[in-house]
């Protein structure tokens, strides 16, 4: 090993790891390059490992501070994305230089890089540049961030694109493979441009990705967590808008002749063996077609994985158990409802139980169980698939929504002829689910006979397992929120690391309301009481409301206050949050 490598390693403390000296021998030997061989093993921290490094080539050391300024724009250009993308070399910044007599003699640029000992990235730089570069030494993570504020996702490609021609034909795009992870070719592509904007999502944990044309920008948006985050892209990227919409319309097999009308998709790809399922919609504005892509991985979501508390869950399995009945799921789009229902089926997805689903779209394609997609342009609706799934003999159909009073009434119908029915609502609350189907012309005494439950729920962010800490939060704002004191707990806050790119939030839970159709409640809908008396009455049978669920999961340290009080605004009702400890009881359902 070369001495100088040697004494880098011991300076770090890495040296007594076996399965660096292992890494670096590697290295040196396939003339690869031991940085970061060592940065990829495990038991190496960066910082010393790199800071060591730094002081042996008596080099600066670099690392932006919090409230430091993004980079100059005009460093991309002096460094040629392709170049710092592929080396990893971030330029900081740049300052004047003079001459003996004190006049400006020129511009020095300053780069950071993590492999200062990379003779082919300081050959590049010195072809490139015809000024003098100072170097200096920073974090891989950091500089890999910079790199991405500063130049854009896929600049590299971007410039090599621009390089070879002003704009790609359709024809071109056709024949192009939709495996994300699959090697590409050196010949750089809008195929690899897009695949980097679909991969980047995925790595995000992105539910959604919208391309949105600009007067003057191609503008990309994650949306994360429930929060929309803008991508940086690179600089004129305008220019390949028409090629860019082309490519996702061809992955999702649209006409890319049609430009004036909407269009609906699918994608299928393939990331780290995982398939992917992506839903495609075009929408036709003034500066061009925007697409969305709705990111759906195709995993099992099981109800043990909806996190529910002790007294919701067994509810829930007793729900589960009836041989007929209508399930009710409640909440505005993008509540998490379809991935309730799923779970629930998949805890019924058995082979002595045949389940039948309408859907509009089918998101989730299971196993066992027969799925069918709405087509409206062939007469293939909601209520004529149901009508001919109630001749096909299920145990359970789930309905992708409740859309109209025919529907509804064909699944009342099954309901009542020994059917376990589950389907989606648009309300506020749970509450609002009875008044909402009496609205749409549904008979009470007809909701009162077929409906076992209505669950209301939202998504919420989850903190951070990384970095949440306690939070002191003052007693007077507590009892002013209606927040439950019997409860014990500890109130948590995010703080914010790498991890969660300083949200201090990691992922999404969701939080419920359940409102059981009970004797006591069946009674009250016949008699068309007030919907203050529903809730009175719900009250009585021990529901809580979604506020109240979401208090108990603040003091097991899963989300935060603000993040409950945010989505519950509109069904609290006007009403304070339930402290009472009185559990839901399954007994009390109606038969």
């Amino acid at each position: 090993m070369l001495p100088l490598i040697d004494q880098i390693l011991k300076d770090s403390g890495c040296a007594d790891l076996p399965a660096v000296r292992q890494a670096v021998e590697e290295a040196c030997f396939n003339q690869t390059s031991f940085v970061d061989a060592v940065l990829d093993c495990e038991g190496v921290r960066e910082r010393d490992f790199l800071s060591a490094l730094a002081k042996t080539l008596s080099l600066p050391w670099w690392e932006p501070k919090e409230e430091e300024q993004p980079a100059e724009q005009g460093l991309r250009r002096l460094l040629p994305a392709e170049i710092a993308l592929r080396h990893r070399l971030l330029p900081i910044f740049t300052e004047e230089t003079k001459s003996d007599d004190g006049t400006e003699a020129g511009r020095t640029l300053h780069i950071a890089t993590f492999d200062p000992l990379s003779l082919v990235a300081h050959q590049r730089v010195a072809a490139s540049l015809t000024m003098p570069v100072v170097w200096h030494v920073g974090l891989r993570t950091r500089i890999v961030e910079g790199l991405q504020k500063l130049y854009g996702l896929g600049a590299d490609t971007f410039e090599k694109i621009l390089r070879g021609r002003a704009d790609w034909g359709a024809e071109d795009l056709r024949d192009e493979v939709t495996v994300l992870d699959e090697p590409e070719d050196e010949e750089a592509s809008v195929v690899r441009f897009v695949n980097q904007i679909i991969r980047r999502g995925l790595e995000q944990r992105a539910t959604d990705i919208h391309v949105e044309p600009q007067q003057n920008h191609l503008r990309i948006r994650y949306r994360i967590d429930g929060r929309l985050e803008e991508l940086p892209v690179p600089e004129n990227i305008k220019s390949l808008q028409a090629s860019v919409i082309a490519r996702l319309k061809i992955m999702a097999r649209l006409d890319i002749a049609e430009k004036r009308l909407p269009q609906d998709g699918r994608i299928n790809l393939e990331l780290d063996g995982m398939a992917i399922d992506v839903r495609v919609a075009t929408i036709p504005s003034v500066e061009g077609e925007s697409v969305s892509l709705r990111l759906l991985a195709q995993q099992q979501v099981t109800v043990n994985r909806l996190g529910l508390t002790d007294n919701i869950r067994p509810v829930v399995d007793e729900l589960l158990k009836l041989p007929n009945g209508i399930v009710l799921i409640t909440g505005p789009t993008g509540s998490g409802k379809s991935t309730t229902l799923y779970a629930f089926l998949t805890e019924l997805n058995q082979t002595h139980r045949r389940i039948v689903t309408i859907e509009d779209p089918v998101e989730y394609k299971m196993p066992g169980i027969v799925q069918i997609a709405v087509k409206p342009e062939i007469g293939l609706t909601f209520s004529t698939g149901l009508r001919s799934i109630l001749r096909g003999d299920p145990n359970v159909v789930m309905i992708g929504e409740m859309r109209d009073l025919e529907t509804t009434e064909i699944a009342v119908r099954a309901a009542l002829t020994g059917h376990l029915v589950f389907s989606t609502l648009h309300t506020n609350d749970a509450i609002g689910g009875i008044t909402r189907l009496i609205d749409m012309g549904v008979e009470p005494f007809l909701v009162s006979s077929a409906v076992r439950a209505f669950f209301a729920q939202r998504l919420v962010r989850k903190l951070c397992p990384s970095c949440k800490a306690p939070a002191e939060v003052e007693a007077d704002y507590l009892k002013s929120i209606g927040f439950p004191s019997h409860l014990k707990g500890q109130i948590m806050r995010g703080v914010g690391c790498e991890a969660c790119r300083g949200s201090g939030f990691q992922g999404r839970l969701s939080i419920y309301e359940v409102c059981l159709v009970t004797h006591a409640l069946q009674h009250l809908i016949n008699s068309r009481a007030h919907p203050a008396e529903f809730l009175k009455q719900a009250v009585k049978d021990g529901y809580i409301p979604m506020r109240g669920y979401g208090f108990q999961k603040v003091l097991s340290g899963e989300t935060t206050i603000e993040e409950v009080l945010s989505v519950t605004a509109a069904t609290d009702r006007n009403h304070t949050p339930q402290s009472s400890t009185v559990p839901l009881i399954p007994a009390r359902l109606a038969a």
